[in-house]
């Protein structure tokens, strides 16, 4: 029978022996399919060259020792992960574009022993700050180079000895131990250490197994794209869903070559976040506006009938037109994807209903769930079969998991998937765990009495100066569903009205102004020319035609860049910072409320 208590357990699975191909990096411009059988030779030449290097097994989560991981997402990565569960380590990862005294302070609470990082410039970066890190003995390197240490320098094919050694420590680790301590941005404060154990993460691959059976891909078509961070627990979850399901894993090269990268694996399955389903869109719009004649008829025409799509309770005539649709003009949105897209699972941020509607529309299923670092981390999601998707929600609770709303309308979860804790922190632990529910932090409401609904984080609810509670994120998914803006953040805490600032798409906007014959020059340019002004306000006013009297945008300001890592504003994972937008815009707000 089937053991998988642990995650590496999957490597012991006889489907997953079967692959010819696991996983796959492009290396110098071509992907470099590797085997179960390569993989596994890695990790237990990895694992043994850890043990050599003195990681020791001990029971509990203070004393055992931590292994830092700075890359972007590649097969490394992976085969480092695996190698530090079977020496008994725990994994300590973190966003490549994380900034350093971030780094010093997480490897510092975690005492870090060793760390595995991407390239040169991250090995460079984090020498030159290791003095600061007591704890820090040695850095690697995945890629090859002068002046680094490489990580295959470590490697140790293991002999007859050093094989049991492997498999006895294996066998000691049990489930509830600590498999990774992933530390959250947050949008305050110092980052947090969730402790996952083998039991949060293993749990959560087996109660969404229907969910991906449900989606009824083809074995010999059971490929996927991995291109969100592996250090964020959403990636690191959906690769042992993969591997648990046998897909084979392939690794996009970059954010910008997804699109190449789509084409040439032809994947039935990835997950997303809505940003990038967002951009992706907005090409495909972008080329429509180049097609001419009736080709460009054609194409909007499609995507006219696209946005009106019912999941349930379409017309005959209705099916009929969006047949040919799909034909003519969505069939090459899916040879786009690579022509074999089954569904895309999007997580991390509200989606978009229109984008949802419209895609699905197309012929390609979105899957929109939502959960957290702290319950490893799907809760919901809405599932491929009609009966159970239903979009502008997050879908429903999977298997074996526990859900339900407080008084005060916060989403609480139970379950296996509730992480063991924050890293030395128990007073933050205790106020998120309360009776064995985690607290998640953000608002819900229950729809047609099974879907689950978004409405805010609790944190970020505003009053008005008349008492009336605000909602802020419906509002800016609504601004941001518009081509022409990038980024918004509403603010009027204690005040008489709303107002927004908002950062243009400042390539779609000066494209507007050149189609009509309004001289582009550069940004002050955009912000000050009173036809953008009026028809940034045109757009506003369309958003403001679906809010309540107190929620509708009075004033708003354009600004003249986005939010950025660099000056603070977003997490590593792009979430905003409110408190620090607030510092750095604060003429801007000032003058939307008339304050000097």
């Amino acid at each position: 029978m089937e053991q998988f208590q642990r995650l590496f357990d999957c490597l012991s699975f006889e489907r997953i022996k079967k692959k010819s191909v696991l996983l796959a990096s492009k290396v110098n411009g071509v992907y470099k399919e590797q085997s179960f059988r390569q993989i596994l030779d890695d990790v237990n030449a990895l694992t043994n060259g850890l043990i050599k290097l003195g990681i020791q097994q001990k029971s509990r989560v203070e004393n055992q020792d931590k292994i830092g991981l700075i890359s972007n997402s590649r097969t490394e990565w992976l085969i480092t992960d695996f190698a530090t569960q079977q020496s008994g380590a725990v994994l300590v990862p973190l966003y490549p574009n994380t900034n350093i005294e971030d780094i010093i302070y997480v490897f510092n609470e975690a005492e870090v022993k060793y760390c595995f990082v991407n390239n040169k410039s991250l090995y460079k970066k984090l020498s030159e700050v290791k003095e600061k890190i007591p704890s820090l003995k040695d850095i690697f390197t995945f890629d090859e180079g002068e002046d680094t240490n490489s990580w295959r320098q470590i490697f140790s094919t293991p002999n007859e000895s050093e094989i049991s050694e492997i498999e006895k420590r294996k066998a000691a680790i049990k489930e509830e131990d600590i498999a990774t301590i992933i530390y959250t941005s947050g949008t305050t404060g110092k980052p947090k250490g969730v402790m996952l154990s083998h039991k949060n993460i293993v749990s959560n691959v087996k109660n969404v197994k229907d969910v991906i059976d449900e989606i009824g891909v083809r074995e010999e078509d059971k490929k996927s794209l991995s291109f969100l961070p592996l250090n964020h627990i959403f990636e690191k979850t959906v690769t042992y869903i993969y591997i648990y399901n046998g897909y084979s894993i392939y690794y996009a090269e970059g954010m910008e070559t997804i699109a190449d990268n789509l084409k040439e694996v032809k994947p039935a399955l990835f997950v997303t976040v809505p940003r990038l389903l967002e951009k992706v869109y907005e090409k495909i719009i972008k080329k429509g506006n180049e097609l001419s004649g009736i080709k460009k008829t054609l194409f909007f025409w499609a995507v006219r009938l696209g946005s009106k799509y019912k999941i349930e309770g379409n017309t005959l005539f209705y099916n009929f037109q969006l047949s040919i649709a799909r034909k003519l003009i969505f069939s090459k949105w899916q040879a786009a994807l690579g022509g074999k897209v089954r569904a895309i699972v999007v997580g991390g941020a509200a989606c978009p209903p229109k984008l949802a509607t419209l895609f699905t529309a197309a012929g390609i299923t979105i899957m929109e769930g939502y959960g957290l670092t702290e319950s490893s981390p799907v809760i919901t999601v809405n599932r491929f079969g009609k009966q159970n998707r239903k979009i502008g929600t997050i879908g429903t609770v999977i298997n074996n998991t526990e859900v339900m709303l407080a008084d005060d309308g916060e989403i609480l979860c139970k379950g296996d998937n509730v992480m063991v804790g924050y890293y030395k922190n128990k007073e933050e632990t205790d106020n998120m765990i309360i009776n064995g529910w985690l607290h998640t932090g953000d608002i819900g409401e229950l729809v047609d009495g099974k879907f689950y609904k978004i409405i805010d984080r609790k944190k970020e609810l505003f009053k008005n100066s008349g008492g009336k509670y605000i909602a802020p994120q419906p509002i800016e998914n609504k601004l941001k569903e518009s081509f022409f803006i990038e980024q918004a953040m509403v603010v009027g805490v204690n005040e008489k009205y709303v107002g927004a600032l908002i950062v243009p798409s400042f390539e779609n906007i000066k494209n507007w102004m050149n189609e009509n014959n309004l001289s582009f020059v550069d940004i002050n340019n955009v912000l000050n020319n009173e036809a953008v002004i009026k028809f940034y306000k045109g757009l506003i006013e369309e958003v403001n035609k679906e809010l309540t009297d107190y929620e509708k945008i009075v004033k708003f300001k354009l600004l003249p860049r986005e939010f950025s890592l660099e000056m603070g504003e977003l997490t590593p994972k792009l979430s905003m910072k409110r408190k620090v937008i607030s510092e750095n815009f604060a003429i801007e707000i000032n003058e939307l409320f008339g304050r000097k």
